[in-house]
């Protein structure tokens, strides 16, 4: 939802009814995760996307009825080889769609939400979708507080649970409670949304390299900082795509920010003085990604260095140096896609190869 929300917003602000369906559960190769969304305004207008146009149409009809008759409905949509032309995922996989109703009676939360999704505040939206319970009850949850109720207190007691856990680990999906809560029952099937802010990347060294490698990091949604302690090249000018410039000797920098597992590290200085003492409070952190560029010599000197400095072996294995995958990329934009490669490969865990050269799942399964 957090792509079509503007929008939203306005019909939302403007007393427009609209019908909102969003992927709440997939299998095999769907093409959208969980979260996808698509609206339908009661005008017909249309924005985002649950598939990528497999099924587009017949969701948007599924919406405008919906819009008419106020009545949530769970749609499942897959390829049938008995019809070719039914309405499907010719990808082969299984897509669950949940459609709502909304406006500022069915969902009075929603201007709360995306306030705290724009202000980066932590926030999970709760929805009964399927079950013996009440069906479209909601239930938005924060880290301090909480709002509505799924039917029972029980029941709103595990969500609020589970829903600050996956918000801690970035994670949207399905979820099976009994009518109180109780964890091993399967009579409530509730869709968790976790509104998490998006995950960092750390970009040091104002390079032109690092102009590329901000670019492609906020296409893939990351929040990206730019860092380097020469404030004449580390300026807002020479990096409009990055979210914040920071002027500051990058190991300082790093140690008194918060550090998770779904920070990227992208270090492009190939300087040692900035990147051996960089390195050592890189390899210390939990970032899930942790990259540096140089040359195969630049790195044989680096991980001497960050030997002397006393990094063991263990921390010298998360370091990704040479950055990137072997595109053989030449230009600061090819590289920036090599770096991207390595970050998706890294986060999903693909082998890299070609997709000719490979078996199975195209899509792998979420983590």
């Amino acid at each position: 939802m957090r792509d079509v929300l503007d929008q939203i917003l306005e019909w939302y602000d403007g007393g427009v009814t609209f019908g909102l369906a969003t992927v709440v559960h997939t299998f095999r190769s769907a093409p959208r995760q969980p979260g996808a969304a698509m609206a339908v305004s009661a005008q017909d207008e249309v924005v985002g996307s649950v598939s990528g146009g497999c099924v587009e149409g017949a969701v948007f009809e599924v919406a405008k009825q919906v819009v008419e008759t106020g009545e949530p409905s769970y749609e499942e949509f897959g390829y049938s080889d008995d019809d070719a032309f039914a309405v499907g995922l010719t990808c082969g996989g299984i897509l669950h769609v949940y459609v709502e109703q909304v406006n500022r009676q069915t969902f009075p939360e929603l201007r709360a939400i995306a306030e705290s999704v724009k202000a980066r505040e932590p926030v999970a939206v709760a929805t009964v979708v399927g079950g013996e319970g009440k069906i479209g009850s909601r239930r938005v949850i924060w880290g301090d507080r909480a709002s509505g109720s799924l039917g029972s207190s029980g029941l709103d007691y595990a969500i609020d649970d589970d829903a600050r856990g996956m918000l801690a680990q970035g994670v949207t999906g399905q979820r099976h409670y009994g009518l109180e809560g109780q964890r091993r029952m399967d009579e409530v099937t509730v869709f968790v949304q976790a509104f998490a802010p998006p995950p960092r990347m750390l970009v040091f060294g104002a390079i032109d390299f690092a102009a590329a490698v901000a670019r492609v990091g906020k296409f893939l949604g990351y929040h990206v900082t730019v860092c380097d302690a020469r404030g004449v090249f580390a300026t807002a000018k020479r990096f409009p795509d990055a979210d914040e410039v920071v002027v500051r000797w990058p190991h300082d920098y790093l140690t008194d920010i918060t550090v998770d597992e779904r920070t990227a590290i992208c270090v492009l200085t190939h300087d040692p003085k900035f990147d051996v003492p960089l390195l050592q409070v890189a390899l210390r952190t939990p970032a899930g990604y942790i990259g540096a560029m140089g040359s195969r010599r630049t790195h044989d000197d680096r991980t001497a260095r960050l030997k002397e400095a006393g990094m063991s072996e263990e921390q010298l294995a998360r370091l990704r140096s040479p950055i990137g995958l072997d595109l053989h990329a030449r230009t600061p934009e090819e590289t920036a896609v090599s770096i991207a490669a390595e970050l998706i490969q890294t986060r999903w865990g693909g082998s890299g190869q070609a997709l000719t050269g490979t078996q199975g799942r195209i899509h792998g399964p979420a983590s």
